[in-house]
């Protein structure tokens, strides 16, 4: 029951009771004919369409799609952004050979990956993937780099002094210094890699939720499209908050910092 309080003192209630204001505004203004667009639902109507997504049994296939997509690719951007950041971080060779390259790369757009995608790997999970995972990767890699770059040389000293093995520094020094700035990239790579995995639905693979904005459109259903784009951006917010739940479990002293980035 804490815990439970807690997280509801936790809930942005003026952000929701705006948002509900907002909708019922909106209802207002469409039902009182003040504005009038063909292809504009009122919510009540997007409801609706909320309803018949769900009992239909698409809306579940779908966001499993998306959700397996998003995981894969952001866990794997994750993996090799914190290794390559680790690396570029301790070593000023690395960096002055490297830092070019990934200023050349990293203002490229992920979507431009997606032909070359589909040309490799057709209507796929691993096209999704590839369009993911590098622009995915940059926020993870830049805060690792950052972090390791800003560790005081003393504690360095010190672990000389007690003679740690580069391993041990690396994993007891390094990492937990790090930790902070690692979250931070991971929680903004997550957001990208949700967004990626949309857009890659949506001009390539033909599934998930992405995919289903675009068949929705096509069919001329605006209810059902209005209804996909809340179910993305629900999604979104559990993502988010199932990754600052986790962080706030195994890492408090660096919760606060994650919840500041947000």
């Amino acid at each position: 029951m804490r815990d439970l309080g807690r997280m509801l003192v936790r809930v942005n209630w003026l952000g929701l009771a705006t948002i509900t204001l907002g909708f019922a505004f909106w209802e207002i203004l469409l039902r009182a004919g003040f504005a009038q667009y063909q292809n504009l639902p009122a919510p009540s109507a997007i409801a609706n369409g909320l309803v018949e997504i769900t009992s239909s049994g698409q809306l579940l296939a779908d966001t499993l799609h998306t959700l397996r997509a998003v995981l894969v690719g952001w866990a794997a951007a994750l993996v090799l952004g914190v290794a390559i950041g680790l690396l570029l971080g301790a070593s000023n060779t690395l960096r002055r050979y490297s830092l070019a390259s990934i200023e050349i790369l990293r203002p490229m757009p992920g979507i431009a990956f997606a032909p070359v995608a589909l040309l490799l790997f057709g209507f796929s999970l691993q096209m999704e993937l590839m369009v993911i995972i590098l622009p995915a990767l940059w926020p993870v890699l830049i805060n690792t780099m950052g972090a390791v770059m800003g560790v005081h040389a003393r504690l360095f000293e010190v672990g000389r002094t007690f003679r740690l093995s580069r391993g041990e520094i690396l994993r007891k020094i390094m990492l937990p210094a790090a930790l902070p700035g690692v979250l931070v990239g991971a929680r903004l790579s997550m957001t990208l890699a949700l967004v990626l995995a949309i857009v890659a639905e949506m001009v390539g693979n033909p599934a998930g939720l992405g995919d289903a904005v675009v068949r929705e459109q096509q069919a001329m259903r605006p209810e059902l499209v209005f209804a996909y784009v809340v179910v993305i951006g629900a999604l979104g917010v559990i993502l988010n908050a199932a990754l600052t739940g986790a962080v706030a479990v195994l890492f408090p002293a660096a919760s606060g910092r994650l919840r500041e980035a947000g």
